[in-house]
Order: C-alpha cells, then sequence, then structure tokens
C-alpha cells in the first residue's frame, strides 16, 4: 500500500493561499466566483457610479469625523474668516469653518463629500429607472427591487442628515420643515417632534442626534442592504439584453477574474477622479456665506439638495388655506397644508414605485424567472407609467425652485406656481398619454421592418408599369431582436359559475386580475409570426427580380410561445460573434 504527497507549495504567496484554503475552504469560493459570467453593456455601470460613490462618501466621511464637533454648545468665532469674528455659533458650525479654513485639505474633503453624496443619489435613481424600463425587477428579483428601493430611502436619510450638520441657515430651515411636517401628523406629531429634537424646536439635542444617524446607523444600514442586493445578483445571475445567443438559460458576456475585475477596478478610480476634480474646482454649499443657523432669517433663493428638491416644491404648490379646527374652537388643529404635500404625497409616489413588481406580476399571472430583459418600447404602459411618475417628480423639483425661475426669468411667481400646480395633474397624465403612442408607434415599426426590410432607394419597373421599391431584408440577428419577446395579451379566466351554476370561488379576485391585465395589455401590438413573414414575402411576379436583397429567408421554429400560444422567428446561428456562453 503506497501513498501520494503533494509537494508544498514554494513562495510566501503561494504559501498563505494555500495555508487559508485548507482551513477556510476560500478557493472553491473563488474558484467558482472568478468564472462567474457577467454581460457587458454601459448601463450596468450605473450601479457601479453608486457603489464606487459610497465608497468615496466612506472614505472622506472618516476624514471629516476627525475634525467635526457634533456639539450645539454656543461658542464665539475667533477664526481666520473675518466676517464671522465674534459672531455666536454653535460647535457644529464653529468646527465645520476650521475645516474649511484651517484643517489642510480640509474644504477638498468636505466638498468631495458633498459631490459624491450628490452623484450617489443621482446613481441609484438612474439605476432604478434601467432597471424600472428594461423590467430587470421581474421574477426572480422582486426582493432585489424592494432592497434597492430601500437603499433609495436610505440615501435620501444619508443626505438630509448630513448636509443638516453644519447648523447653517440654509439646514437650520430645513429642520424648522421637518419639524412642521412632523408636527402636522395626526395625534402622534407634536409627541414624535419632542421625541426627535428632545423638546421645543431646535433644542440641543438634534445635531449630536443626526450625526449618529449619518455616520453610524444609515451607512450600517447600507452597507448591510448593498451586500445583500450584490449576493442576490450572484445568486439570480445578472440579466441582460435581447439579443442573438441569449436565453433565460444562459449569460453571455466575460468572466469576472481577470477582464471584469480589471474593467471594474479602471473604472472605480474614474468615478473617484471625477469626483475628487469636481471637489477642487466646484464650490459647493459655502457655509460662511449663510452663517449660522438662526430662526429670525429667511432667504430667497434657499433650495436643499436635489434629491430633496420634490418635497420643497411639493410644500410650495399647497395652497396654505387648508387648516382645519377639529373638535371645538382649542380643539386640534389638522393641517393638511403640510399633511398633504409633505407626507400624502411623497407616500403615494414611492409606494406605487416600491410595489409595481408585485401589481405587474399580479396582472399578468407569469409566474417564469425572466433573465432577459424587455426593450421599454415592447412594455407600453410600464414604461408611460414610469415616465408619468419622472414626469410629477420633475414638475416637484421644478416647482421647488419657483423663486429661481421668477427673479431669472421676470416672471411673477404666483403665475409660476398656478402654472405647475396645472402641471402637476396634467403633466403626467400627458406623459403617460404620449410615450404609449411613442412605444406602440415603434413596434409597429419593427413590424414593418421584420416583413419589408430596409428602404433602399431602389425603384423598380414592371413590365406590366408597375412600380415598387426594392427593400433591403434584415439579417437574422436584427429581425431576432424584434421578435423574440413574447406576445403580452390580457388574461382569460373561467367563468363566475360552473356546470351546475354554482359560483366559483375566487372570481371576484380573478375579475379584478382580469381588468388590471385588461388595462396593461388591451392596447398591444402582436410580434410577426411565421406565416406573416412568409405571406410578406409572397411577392408573385416581384420574385423574377432574383435579388437577393428582396428575399429574406425565414427560419421557422415550431415554438410555442410561453404565453402567446403562437410561434416565434429565430435567427439561423443564436451565438453571437465574439461572446461567450454560459
Amino acid at each position: 500500500m503506497s501513498a501520494t504527497t503533494t509537494a508544498p507549495p514554494s513562495g510566501k504567496a503561494a504559501r498563505t493561499a494555500d495555508y487559508l484554503d485548507q482551513r477556510t475552504g476560500i478557493g472553491t469560493a473563488v474558484k467558482e466566483f472568478a468564472r462567474k459570467i457577467f454581460p457587458d453593456h454601459w448601463s450596468f455601470l450605473l450601479g457601479e457610479i453608486a457603489l464606487y460613490s459610497f465608497i468615496t462618501l466612506l472614505i472622506s466621511g472618516v476624514f471629516l469625523t476627525m475634525f467635526f464637533v457634533p456639539s450645539m454648545a454656543e461658542v464665539h468665532y475667533d477664526g481666520p474668516w473675518p466676517t464671522m469674528h465674534g459672531v455666536e455659533m454653535s460647535e457644529a458650525f464653529a468646527s465645520t469653518l476650521r475645516l474649511s479654513f484651517e484643517v489642510r485639505g480640509g474644504l477638498l474633503m468636505r466638498q468631495i463629500h458633498h459631490w459624491a453624496a450628490l452623484i450617489f443619489m443621482a446613481a441609484i435613481v438612474t439605476h432604478m429607472m434601467r432597471v424600472f424600463f428594461t423590467g430587470a425587477f421581474r421574477k426572480p428579483r422582486e426582493l432585489n427591487w424592494v432592497v434597492g428601493f430601500v437603499l433609495l430611502i436610505l440615501g435620501l436619510a444619508a443626505g438630509f442628515s448630513g448636509y443638516s450638520l453644519p447648523d447653517d441657515v440654509l439646514s437650520g430651515n430645513g429642520l424648522r420643515i421637518t419639524d412642521g411636517v412632523i408636527k402636522a401628523i395626526p395625534i402622534v406629531g407634536s409627541y414624535l417632534s419632542y421625541f426627535v429634537f428632545g423638546g421645543e424646536f431646535p433644542g440641543h439635542d438634534i445635531i449630536p442626534r443626526l450625526f449618529t444617524v449619518h455616520i453610524l446607523l444609515v451607512p450600517g444600514l447600507i452597507l448591510a442592504l448593498i451586500a445583500l442586493h450584490l449576493f442576490f445578483v450572484v445568486l439570480h445571475k445578472h440579466t441582460q439584453y435581447p439579443g442573438s445567443g441569449r436565453t433565460n438559460a444562459n449569460v453571455v458576456g466575460y468572466p469576472l477574474f481577470p477582464i471584469y475585475v480589471a474593467k471594474a477596478g479602471g473604472y472605480f478610480f474614474v468615478v473617484f477622479g471625477v469626483i475628487a476634480l469636481m471637489g477642487a474646482t466646484l464650490s459647493i454649499n459655502p457655509v460662511w456665506n449663510y452663517g449660522p443657523y438662526d430662526p429670525s432669517p429667511v432667504s430667497a433663493g434657499a433650495q436643499p439638495d436635489w434629491y430633496m428638491l420634490f418635497l420643497e416644491g411639493s410644500l410650495r404648490l399647497m395652497p396654505g388655506q387648508t387648516e382645519y379646527v377639529l373638535f371645538g374652537p382649542d380643539g386640534y388643529t389638522l393641517s393638511l397644508n403640510v399633511l398633504i404635500p409633505a407626507v400624502v404625497v411623497p407616500g403615494v409616489l414611492f409606494t406605487l414605485l416600491a410595489l409595481y413588481p408585485f401589481v405587474e406580476s399580479f396582472a399578468t399571472g407569469d409566474k417564469r424567472e425572466h433573465h432577459v430583459l424587455d426593450r421599454p418600447r415592447n412594455r407600453p404602459f410600464r414604461t408611460a407609467f414610469g415616465v408619468s411618475l419622472l414626469t410629477a417628480f420633475f414638475i416637484l423639483v421644478l416647482a421647488g425652485s419657483n423663486d429661481i425661475i421668477a427673479t431669472h426669468f421676470h416672471l411673477s411667481i404666483n403665475d409660476i406656481t398656478w402654472v405647475f400646480r396645472v402641471l402637476f395633474f396634467l403633466g403626467p397624465w400627458a406623459a403617460f398619454v404620449i410615450t404609449k403612442r411613442i412605444c406602440l408607434a415603434l413596434q409597429r415599426k419593427d413590424r414593418e421592418l421584420v416583413l419589408h426590410g430596409h428602404e433602399t432607394g431602389q425603384i423598380v419597373r414592371f413590365a406590366s408599369g408597375e412600380y415598387i421599391e426594392v427593400h433591403k431584408p434584415l439579417d437574422a440577428h436584427e429581425r431576432w431582436l424584434r421578435v423574440q419577446h413574447d406576445p403580452t395579451r390580457p388574461i382569460e379566466i373561467e367563468p363566475a359559475e360552473d356546470s351546475r351554476g354554482v359560483r366559483r370561488k375566487g372570481y371576484r379576485m380573478d375579475r379584478v386580475r382580469q381588468r388590471l391585465s385588461q388595462v396593461f395589455y388591451e392596447d398591444r401590438v402582436e410580434p410577426v409570426t411565421p406565416a406573416e413573414l412568409e405571406a410578406s414575402h409572397s411577392h408573385g411576379e416581384h420574385d423574377a427580380l432574383g435579388s437577393d436583397q428582396e428575399k429574406a429567408p425565414a427560419q421557422l421554429l415550431g415554438e410555442s410561445a410561453p404565453t402567446g400560444g403562437g410561434t416565434r422567428l429565430r435567427p439561423e446561428d443564436e451565438t453571437g460573434p465574439g461572446t461567450r456562453n454560459r
């Protein structure tokens, strides 16, 4: 009986890796993960921008934490900024000035931190838009959509708590608005305000509490959810755009190591470099121009960061004559002028956004897994709904700057406010209708291209005197892109009563689903079927031209569409050039 022995690895790095592998089994995980395939498309980098911006926030935030004093104790400023000499202010504001003018690199880090926060939120919003319009939230990724939505809310919380820390006039006015919103909540509002501020506004506890929330609570939750988000991405495999060779059973792209790791690493330095350049050259949040917080001065042109501007606009659009006193003259005051714009309107918008994947799944009754993305034009209702939500958001953002618009364009602020009030109700509706019509028109254009090909401008006359234009047929890959999607139709349900006249259990819920499905898919354009393609290429005497351009070979596959019940076209070669399959 003989035993085989393995020679010990040579080199310090090899011995270290072998030591860890024998005790943790990490080699198997690294091998599996390193060969994970990721598709290559520029829009997938939007999520990476958010991740790298957050890393930049952590790096710059650690630096700022070393010098910021989260205290509302009153001091008199005696630093190098002359206009503030002798001014009474909180230690939080004084330490912000010291960071800006006395700490080497402090102002650069402050501005890098602030610009990274703005880009972080912009990347999250844009990434969620990409996920929404391409249907990447469908099964099995509904929970990952919820995780991303919670990350959006946490990003708002991180941004608000962050720019409130300097305790300047601008952030103080934002906190005062927050106090009013909290107090407008019926019954519990005054108790919540007392709890948040540690007494009557502004109290002495809000800055230390916001500091704890900003550097500990919210970042910890964001880190945990980012880890969960990435875990779901690896678990479910990455989505990919439709095209030849791309199916729900594979991923066409490049392995994580070494190609994707090299690209991602380089992209981190690109994002960090752009943010650092912005921090070095573009001034942002110059608190020394605002001064320490004082409840008496409120200047025009004061807006929060862009991601909170929709809330400001909602408050500005709401008419003020909407307060009601309940339970007698000395009863409870119901402030609808604050409650509706600051709680109800954002609550409705965010609830619709968070629950949409589940509503669409209920309307379609589709229980299959989806790893190939939708073209937005092929889902007219979803695309139109998303554009209408974005339209409402942009109108509120512009309304939050109504005073800036009035002063720069010499317009009446009252007229501007009324225009935005009307647009808030009509704009999303108009955007929905127009976007849906555009999507349907683009689908009809795709049908025409598949059936007749590209126009060439070449005119041919037949012996009979007929003139036709010769069309260039689509190649297999172009055609597959336009016909690969499943036809979506309103679902059909069983009758309300069975054969014995007994009312069927669950009919009412099925009826609700059917009506919702009709809202989603009643207006639609069916993809081209093989029979239609054959009929379009039967030109009779046109075939006598003998031109290859006029003949589009149809590779027909008698394959039942999962939801459409018909047949679909497939290209001659489903594998695109220069790709890898797994």
